[in-house]
């Protein structure tokens, strides 16, 4: 009796484990299909400024711009050498190891003084490479016309190039290049969350779906109502009292928080490169598709003809001429049923044997004929 009820014991953890383990799973399910709220929106004051300035590098092993062709680079070493006490006002300049560039950097939020931020340096002359340069100090203004920034440091180039008389070879661009951590915040833009009592959160993409969801979510979370969705791109969050003290708190809790973002149907095509994109919410109505081209291929292929030895007469060439046509023989019909998914959608046209280029034609024929139920949008 004791060893019965020791195994009836063992079934019962048994089956509890395993319910626990579906319950487990099934609790995990729905937040691989979620995003966190941090992937989907940015909170209004928090981001990036751009910054730009124009300076010289050098050190290059003569790839540099000639002076002849860009006149700005020789302006730009005559008022820098003044700067540094020397004149070179009236003399005639010849060197090829300094190139005039565009600096160029994203001021990240929060920045505070003396922080390091990187930078992008792109040739604005003839110069050839960037290879081995090094920048001079240029200070990096932004929109307002205020120095957030100076750039200094040696260039970091991925590309190369290299040849001869006879050819060439070029990977890459090398004329641009980057310096990691070489720019120094000199002046921060002020924006502080103290005191803030409530904030706006703006998705990355605006829908009515997404953003009530959102504020569901947020209000589930929080035990009372403080998020609302004010329109499709905005959602506003008053700080709860549990967060009187601290703004940053609410933020990371609600950054944490997962939301299941409702997609548009949508088709992305590139005609450039033949790319098609189409989302799982793409529907098409029951619709019969047969796609056949007219080919035709004239080949010339002439024969010489001789005479007969000691026959006389000349060696002409006479034309031979082939005809190729190819009518589309072959292609079939293929039927798509009402309200078919993405893997049937593909299916059907893949039946077609057809490629991504003539694929693209079909999908805005769809388009016209008001059989496909998604927006199309041409890249």
């Amino acid at each position: 009796m004791r060893l019965k009820s020791q195994k009836q014991c063992l079934k019962q953890k048994l089956v509890t484990l395993i319910l626990m383990s579906v319950i487990s799973v099934a609790n995990i399910l729905p937040a691989l299909a979620s995003s966190r709220i941090k992937d989907l929106v940015s909170i209004e004051g928090v981001r990036e400024n751009q910054l730009v300035g124009y300076g010289l590098v050098v050190g290059l092993d003569g790839t540099g711009d000639s002076l002849r062709n860009a006149p700005y680079t020789e302006q730009s070493i005559v008022a820098m050498l003044e700067r540094l006490g020397v004149n070179t006002r009236g003399a005639t300049m010849k060197g090829e190891n300094v190139a005039a560039v565009m600096v160029t950097a994203s001021l990240p939020p929060f920045a505070r003084p003396g922080n390091r931020i990187d930078i992008n340096v792109s040739s604005i002359g003839d110069a050839e490479n960037l290879r081995g340069g090094t920048l001079i100090v240029t200070p990096l203004k932004g929109a307002d016309g205020e120095v957030y920034a100076v750039a200094q440091g040696s260039i970091q180039v991925s590309g190369f190039s290299a040849g001869g008389d006879a050819s060439s070879v070029t990977q890459g661009v090398p004329t641009a290049g980057r310096i990691p951590n070489g720019g120094i915040v000199e002046k921060e833009i002020r924006y502080s969350m103290v005191g803030k009592k409530e904030i706006l959160l703006s998705l990355h993409s605006p829908d009515f779906t997404t953003a009530r969801r959102v504020a569901k979510v947020i209000n589930e979370e929080m035990k009372v109502k403080t998020a609302m969705a004010i329109d499709p791109s905005t959602i506003l969050v008053i700080k709860p009292e549990a967060y009187a003290n601290s703004m940053v708190s609410l933020v990371t809790d609600l950054e944490q928080l997962y939301v299941e973002p409702d997609l548009k149907a949508k088709v992305v095509v590139d005609e450039r490169s033949g790319i098609i994109v189409i989302g799982h919410e793409v529907r098409v109505s029951e619709v019969a598709i047969a796609q056949g081209n007219l080919t035709i291929r004239v080949t010339e292929t002439p024969q010489v003809s001789q005479p007969n030895p000691f026959g006389g007469g000349e060696t002409v060439e006479v034309p031979r001429t082939g005809v190729d046509i190819e009518d589309g023989q072959g292609k079939k019909f293929a039927l798509l049923k009402p309200g078919v998914n993405l893997q049937e959608l593909v299916d059907g046209l893949n039946a077609l044997g057809i490629g991504p280029r003539d694929m693209i034609a079909i999908l805005q024929a769809l388009k016209v004929s008001g059989a496909l139920h998604a927006e199309i949008e041409v890249m």
